[in-house]
């Protein structure tokens, strides 16, 4: 019989990715989200990929007496990928008790009712922004936690002690925390992906809309930095290979291979890209010359971070596939067909 997964925001970037994966894989995937960042025609993409439509629940995790109720009323559920975050670093900085509540209490109802319920099995969506401006790089789990630099952040900081010392309490919980360096892309059928709503917080979407014309001009912020050609660094990996990641993490819970009944890895491609490059890599594959312009620094920017994988290489089995230029060609793919619907 097909093991039953919750995953809490799967109408969201990764979350609607990781869906179509694990129905891939024959999981079946009760899906949560109150859709306050997304939309629910994901979940047609979703069908329309895979031939079976997720089943969907539509509530906001912060309701603790709605999630005790979706447990009580599903006592098969075998484990959660919790995903359901707000995650925009600017909108934290200005608006830091909503993404306390909102990020935390979330969290805790969660584990509250799989406690209650005897659910005992989490992976959940963690983030690189925990390790700030890290002194060694590339990064490993074994780099200490710099004090984070965005609400955002410190909710991910905050995230991952709650389940470490939940998983140290309970006796029958185990989880994964899964950090993620930089998401970009879609599905290489165009039938989902990213959607932000309103001005971009991330690099690549806003390239993408300053090439279709939603946006006038991209801005880069510093090309002064300590890096070779003066712009930041990130480690951007293909939100599909990001998603199978998931599913690798999940399946070594429930076959029981963890080492520790709680295990940290980052997910990233082990090399690190500048703004520049990432420019450059969308007028390879678009054809287009982007506008773009260089302005001062923006606060709370990392100069730059970059993964070491190799820990979930080789426990998870699992390495990112898609380069830079594929991944970059399936986002802006998606923005063309986005266009086309409007």
């Amino acid at each position: 019989m097909a093991k039953k997964i919750i995953v809490t925001g799967g109408t969201g970037y990764i979350g609607s990715h990781t869906t179509v994966e694990l129905q891939q894989e024959g999981f079946d995937v009760i899906i949560i989200d109150n859709l306050c960042n997304s939309e629910k025609e994901v979940i047609d993409g979703i069908e329309k990929i895979t031939g079976v439509r997720p089943e969907f629940e539509e509530f906001d995790l912060c309701d603790r007496n709605k999630v005790v109720d979706f447990f009580r009323n599903n006592t098969d559920i075998d484990a959660v990928i919790h995903f359901a975050a707000l995650k925009a670093v600017g909108e934290s900085v200005n608006k830091p008790l909503l993404y306390y509540h909102n990020n935390l209490v979330s969290l805790m109802n969660l584990l509250e009712s799989m406690n209650q319920f005897k659910t005992g099995s989490m992976v959940f969506s963690s983030s690189c922004t925990v390790y700030g401006q890290p002194v060694r790089l590339p990064v490993t789990e074994k780099e200490p936690l710099q004090p984070a630099v965005s609400p955002y952040g410190n909710t991910k900081q905050i995230g991952e002690d709650i389940i470490r010392d939940a998983v140290t309490s309970s006796g029958n919980l185990k989880a994964v925390s899964l950090r993620y360096f930089n998401p970009v892309g879609a599905h290489p059928t165009a039938l989902i992906g990213e959607l932000p709503r309103g001005v971009p917080e991330n690099l690549v979407p806003f390239i993408t809309q300053t090439g279709i014309g939603i946006r006038k001009q991209l801005k880069v912020f510093g090309d002064n930095y300590n890096t070779p050609d003066g712009s930041c660094i990130r480690d951007y990996l293909h939100v599909v290979d990001l998603a199978k990641a998931h599913v690798a993490a999940l399946k070594r819970i429930l076959e029981g291979n963890m080492k520790n009944n709680y295990e940290i890895f980052n997910l990233g491609t082990g090399t690190g890209v500048s703004v520049f490059e990432a420019i450059k890599s969308f007028e390879r594959v678009s054809g287009l010359k982007l506008n773009y312009k260089v302005e001062g620094r923006r606060a709370g920017d990392i100069e730059q971070i970059w993964a070491d994988p190799s820990y979930a290489n080789n426990e998870l089995k699992w390495k990112t596939v898609s380069t830079l230029d594929e991944a970059i060609k399936s986002a802006w793919d998606w923005e063309q067909k986005c266009k086309s619907k409007h």
